[in-house]
């Protein structure tokens, strides 16, 4: 089963997203918040596996929530959810780390599909906003045009699926490598570029042109 903690403003909302989201019986809304404060408070109290965080609420935003979540309880894994497809609200989620940016007009399938592709290790993000922010994180200064060189043809190519969302089972079928063999050269990458989480590499790997 996976607890799942919902933290939304609007109660009629939230009690739709609640029936979309328990339609599948392997997912249960175990945490319900009207704001980050009563989110987090949640998360102090209860275990579990995914936070759905709407990213503009009184009080508390769901940004710094989910920061607040990231520093606290890394274990968690986090969706941003809104009905504003702003490609700056996806920036600040993607530099915390979270696991997936849903808009609130999605369908039950794919608030499930997210959902299970974050629990999986993947990174979800919505077409719409994909489109809109990858020109962004492409077009930002810095990085050099190529890849670091010390990672090995293997490493590239797992770096891309990252980049491409998939997780780890779906890298082991892609590539006829065992999950363990991705879970250990994802770790070699982890420590050769120095970042800390998938969302990191998804990123690097798109602005590498890895993609």
């Amino acid at each position: 089963m996976i607890r799942v903690l919902l933290a939304e403003d609007q109660i009629m909302v939230r009690q739709g997203l609640k029936v979309m989201i328990e339609s599948d019986p392997e997912i249960k809304i175990t945490g319900e918040a009207d704001e980050g404060r009563s989110a987090i408070k949640l998360c102090e109290n209860q275990a579990f596996d995914l936070a759905i965080l709407d990213i503009r609420m009184p009080g508390m935003d769901g940004i710094e929530a989910a920061r607040m979540m990231r520093e606290r309880w890394p274990s968690i894994k986090i969706l941003m959810l809104t009905t504003f497809d702003d490609d700056q609200y996806v920036m600040d989620s993607l530099k915390i780390g979270v696991n997936g940016y849903m808009l609130k007009n999605g369908d039950t399938a794919s608030l499930i599909r997210s959902i299970k592709s974050a629990i999986s290790g993947g990174l979800s993000i919505e077409d719409q906003v994909a489109a809109k922010v990858m020109p962004t994180l492409l077009n930002q200064q810095s990085p050099p045009s190529k890849a670091d060189e010390s990672l090995t043809p293997r490493e590239r190519a797992i770096l891309k699926c990252i980049g491409e969302g998939l997780n780890n089972q779906e890298i082991s079928t892609r590539l006829g490598l065992s999950v363990g063999t991705v879970k250990n050269n994802t770790s070699h990458i982890f420590d050769k570029l120095k970042l800390r989480d998938r969302t990191q590499l998804a990123i690097y790997a798109i602005r590498h042109h890895l993609v």
